[in-house]
C-alpha cells in the first residue's frame, strides 16, 4: 500500500505523544512492504524541538503552510492507496477536504485523542481537526481509545465503521539499557505536564515523595510551570527524548503513569509510556482506568493504586518483588503490543476498511 498521512509531527516528540507512536509504526508498517508519506506542518515550537529528520520506512514531508503543499499532496493522493487524517492536525479540516475527494481506496481518520475530541463536543467547543461533516465521509476512523468512545464516534461524529489502534512499543528502541547517572531514582515519571493529570500525579508520586523523604523521586517532561509543588527530594530532568527513554525507565525500579482525566474516565486508553516502560523490563505503578486489565494483569504485570497509602506501598516493595512484575510485564508487551502487532492490525483494519468502500455505491464513496 502507499499510505499518505497528514498528521500533528512525526519530527519531535516535545509536548505530545504522536511522534514516538508513528515512528514506530511507519518502521513497523514499511517492514511489511508499504510506503508511508507524513505531511507535518513546520512550526516553531517543534521545529525548536526537532529530534528527527529522516521517517526510518516512509517519507516526511514538512511544510510552512497548507497552501505550499496542497497541490503537492493532491498529487500523492492521486496513486494513494489510503488517505489518512489524524486528530490535532493542524490542518484537519483542510486535509479532510483532500482526502475525501481524492480517489484512495480507503479514506481514514485517526483519532489518537478521541476522549478529548468527545470532551470537547460535549463541551460545545470545536474541534479544529475535524470537517464540517464530522467522520461521516470516511470509510473507516481508528480510534486510540476503545470501549465505549467507539460506538460515541458513531453516534456523535457519524463514524460508519470503526475499530481501535491502540499504542505500542519499538522493542528496538525501548528494552533495558544501563541505569544513568542523570536518571536514577527510587521512583520516576514520564511525561508532560497537563493540568488534568495533577490530581492523579499528587495521589500517587507527589504526595508519596512526602511521606518518604528518604527516597528519591524523579520527574521527566515538559511545560512543568514555575509553582508546581516541588519537594526536596523530586528531581526534576527537562523533556527526556526519545532515545534517552530506555535509560530513563531502566533507572528506577518502579516508575508512575498517569492517565488524563477525560482518557481516564472513558477507559480502554493505554498510554504508550506503558507500553515503553514495560519493554524497558522497570515495573510501572499506574492509576486505575476501565479496560487497563486487558493490557497487563494487575498484580503481576502492572501494580495499581487508587490512594496514597497504596502508592507508598508500591514504592515500598522490595527491589526483587519490582523486578518479577517488571520482567512480567516486558514478557506481554513483546508478546502482545509492539509496533509490528499494531502494523499488522492497520493493514487488517485498511483492507477491510478498502473492501467496504469497493463494494458500496460509487457516489457514497467518491
Amino acid at each position: 500500500m502507499k499510505l499518505v498521512i497528514f498528521g500533528l509531527t512525526v519530527s519531535s516528540s516535545w509536548g505530545n505523544g504522536h511522534a514516538t507512536l508513528w515512528r514506530a509504526l511507519v518502521r513497523a508498517f514499511a517492514a511489511r512492504g508499504h510506503r508511508v508519506l507524513f505531511y507535518e506542518r513546520d512550526v516553531p515550537y517543534y521545529a525548536a524541538h526537532r529530534d528527527l529528520v529522516d521517517l526510518p520506512g516512509g517519507t516526511l514531508r514538512l511544510y510552512p503552510s497548507w497552501d505550499d503543499v496542497r497541490h503537492e499532496a493532491e498529487r500523492e493522493l492521486t496513486d494513494a492507496d489510503v488517505a489518512m487524517v489524524t486528530s490535532y492536525c493542524p490542518d484537519g479540516a483542510a486535509a479532510t477536504e483532500l482526502a475525501l475527494a481524492s480517489g484512495a481506496a480507503a479514506r481514514v481518520f485517526y483519532d489518537l485523542d478521541t476522549p478529548v475530541t468527545l470532551e470537547r463536543l460535549e463541551r460545545g467547543e470545536p474541534v479544529p481537526y475535524l470537517g464540517p461533516t464530522g467522520l461521516a465521509g470516511f470509510d473507516l476512523v481508528l480510534s486510540y481509545t476503545g470501549g465505549a468512545a467507539l460506538d460515541a464516534l458513531r453516534t456523535r461524529l457519524g463514524a460508519r465503521q470503526t475499530a481501535t489502534l491502540y499504542g505500542s512499543v519499538d522493542p528496538e528502541t525501548h528494552r533495558p539499557a544501563p541505569p544513568a547517572p542523570a536518571f536514577t531514582a527510587d521512583v520516576s515519571y514520564l511525561g508532560t505536564y497537563a493540568a488534568d493529570r495533577q490530581e492523579a500525579l499528587g495521589t500517587l508520586f507527589i504526595e508519596p515523595a512526602r511521606r518518604l523523604p528518604e527516597r528519591t523521586f524523579l520527574i521527566g517532561g515538559a511545560q512543568y510551570p514555575a509553582d508546581f509543588p516541588w519537594t526536596s527530594n523530586i528531581h526534576f530532568v527537562r523533556h527526556v527524548a526519545p532515545y534517552d527513554h530506555p535509560a530513563f525507565f531502566s533507572s528506577s525500579p518502579l516508575t508512575v503513569n498517569v492517565t488524563r482525566r477525560a482518557m481516564a474516565a472513558m477507559g480502554y486508553c493505554p498510554s504508550g509510556r506503558l507500553f515503553e516502560a514495560a519493554a524497558c523490563d522497570t515495573a510501572v505503578l499506574s492509576d486505575w482506568w476501565q479496560g487497563l486489565d486487558e493490557f497487563f494483569e494487575p498484580g503481576r504485570e502492572i501494580l495499581i493504586a487508587r490512594t496514597t497509602d497504596e502508592a507508598v506501598a508500591a514504592a515500598e516493595l522490595p527491589r526483587e518483588a519490582l523486578r518479577r512484575v517488571g520482567r512480567a510485564a516486558r514478557d506481554r508487551a513483546l508478546g502482545q503490543h509492539t509496533a509490528a502487532h499494531r502494523a499488522a492490525e492497520l493493514e487488517t483494519a485498511l483492507e477491510g476498511a478498502a473492501r467496504t468502500a469497493a463494494a458500496a455505491p460509487a457516489v457514497a464513496h467518491r
